[in-house]
């Protein structure tokens, strides 16, 4: 009976996601039926041809897009991973004057959303003289506060014992946080990747980035399906597109996070 609701609930949450993908394959006058049909009854690529027909009459090219997200995406996620667990393992494995009043800092950040943040930001980025430039969108997002409470969280699992012993071989604070803390907190920096990659993936540079050759692929494809109703199935494809590659990334480390948290953790 457990693994029968489960399942009901989990075609339920799945419904969105088949929509999504039936309606990027419907032709015009199947998107405007009503009701709205799940699945799509005469299938067609049209809306696809359609959007990169349109994309290559652009300008700037479909590959500048893509190349400028891709950076912002794969900078802002390795950055923020490298800099959250840097900035958490001192925090985690060692008492210093301040320690409990920055990590409190920390937790009071977390009640903070992106938009109370965001005039800050801006001048803060203003004064570096860094708005219009991938920089703003990079930067910020290494500060993302709920990926360093969380390293810290996992830091902390791991037995001081281990540490003292790898002192004591020789290793200094660099290789024994490269080492031995980073591949035992696996499960936290594979999480901080599934929720970081889809916010930059999907960031379409806001009011930080002003130059057409730096915009990214989401602010793009957005522009596109501005076009009014006939651009509906257009939109459909680009819903599609933008989905695609944060589910895939979930879906690939998913399992690892899974694995990982059932046969590397460390016990005391």
């Amino acid at each position: 009976m457990l693994f029968l609701l489960l399942a009901v609930f989990g075609c339920f949450m799945a419904l969105p996601l088949l929509f999504a993908v039936n309606n990027a394959f419907k032709p015009l006058d199947e998107l405007f039926v009503f009701p709205p049909r799940l699945f799509v009854n005469n299938p067609t690529t049209d809306n696809f041809y359609d959007l990169f027909a349109l994309m290559g009459n652009s300008w700037v090219p479909l590959s500048r897009y893509i190349a400028n997200t891709l950076f912002i995406t794969i900078a802002g996620t390795v950055g923020h991973i490298l800099f959250a667990s840097a900035a958490a393992y001192p925090l985690a494995k060692y008492r210093f004057p301040g320690s409990k009043a920055l990590f409190s800092i920390v937790v009071l950040s977390l009640m903070f959303s992106g938009a109370v943040t965001s005039i800050p930001n801006y001048m803060v980025m203003s004064w570096l003289g860094w708005i219009n430039t991938h920089a703003s969108i990079i930067v910020p997002s290494l500060g993302f506060s709920l990926g360093l409470f969380l390293m810290k969280q996992f830091m902390e699992q791991i037995p001081d014992a281990l540490l003292e012993a790898a002192k004591i071989d020789g290793a200094n604070e660099y290789r024994i946080y490269w080492t031995i803390v980073m591949p035992n907190v696996k499960p936290a920096w594979l999480t901080l990747m599934i929720l970081q990659f889809p916010i930059l993936w999907g960031s379409d540079g806001g009011n930080f980035i002003y130059s057409e050759n730096l915009k990214t692929l989401h602010y793009a494809l957005g522009q596109i399906t501005q076009g009014g109703i006939a651009r509906a199935g257009v939109g459909a494809a680009v819903a599609l597109m933008l989905m695609i590659v944060p589910i895939a990334l979930f879906i690939v480390s998913q399992s690892s996070v899974i694995q990982t948290m059932t046969t590397s953790g460390m016990k005391e």
